[in-house]
């Protein structure tokens, strides 16, 4: 008697001895060989456990890495220190920071309505710069010719800082262009303060009275800008926020200095 067995696909009885389903048309052998389970298959739903606690240690361990490189750069480029061990440089050098410190004392705590600023000598140094920008940001407008000169007249000490801290490395010159910075924002603020008063003498001899109107550049500057009842607080804070530039210039110069004495001291 000839035995019949179902197609395991479709269900249809045949011939023990047939290889293939007459209804579906699939072949026996490889069907049953598709069927048979993956001996990898139990583990490929198997979740892989990571250790997160690793994981946090390293994120941590990668932020910890940036900011301490963030803080060596930052270390390297405003304390670097060149390799000098000359004595005689070195007692110039401090003499020239102990004249800056007394001067700029002088600059912070002068009265604006004193005008100390504008007839010291740094006044005349600042003042090229300053009558340059006019002709400069002449194409620009009028008003932009009459706020050239300050802003050339900051930008040139502040560019000077730049050059001397990326390009030459020297951190006391550029503690030293940091201060002139500063002192070129206190040397405004009279200038700013006399916008309403126009009492202060001008390049020529005369005053912002006697001279024909936009020759005072902060008075047209503040009219133009709606903010001349301003002048005084305005002066203030260029004052104030060059004295704090200052300050910050002397701490760094004086802390510079101090590691040229310790590089000195241990090379002799």
């Amino acid at each position: 008697m000839e035995k019949n067995k179902k197609c395991p696909k479709c269900g249809f009885n045949h011939a023990d001895q047939n290889t293939e389903c007459l209804r579906c048309g699939i072949i026996f052998a490889k069907y049953q060989n598709s069927e048979k389970p993956d001996p990898l298959s139990d583990y490929s739903e198997i979740p892989i456990e990571t250790d997160s606690s690793s994981d946090e240690n390293s994120i941590g361990n990668e932020e910890i890495v940036e900011k301490a490189d963030f803080w060596s750069l930052t270390k390297n480029l405003f304390f670097y220190e060149k390799p000098d061990s000359n004595p005689i440089i070195f007692g110039v050098r401090v003499l020239f920071f102990l004249i800056l410190v007394i001067w700029g004392m002088v600059f912070i705590f002068s009265p604006i309505e004193s005008g100390y600023p504008m007839e010291s000598f740094w006044h005349l140094v600042n003042l090229p710069f300053h009558e340059a920008g006019h002709i400069i940001f002449r194409p620009l407008g009028r008003f932009m010719t009459s706020l050239g000169g300050s802003l050339a007249q900051v930008s040139m000490p502040f560019v000077c800082f730049l050059v001397f801290l990326i390009k030459m490395r020297d951190t006391f010159a550029a503690s030293f262009a940091l201060w002139w910075t500063g002192q070129n924002f206190i040397d405004l603020a009279p200038y700013v303060n006399d916008a309403t008063s126009l009492t202060l003498p001008l390049v020529g001899g005369n005053t912002g009275q006697t001279s024909p109107y936009g020759f005072h550049d902060w008075e047209f500057i503040l009219k133009e800008s709606g903010l001349i009842r301003h002048d005084h607080a305005i002066a203030a804070f260029f004052h104030w926020f060059g004295a704090i530039v200052m300050i910050m210039a002397m701490v760094w110069g004086g802390y510079v200095l101090y590691k040229q004495f310790k590089h000195l001291h241990l090379a002799n």
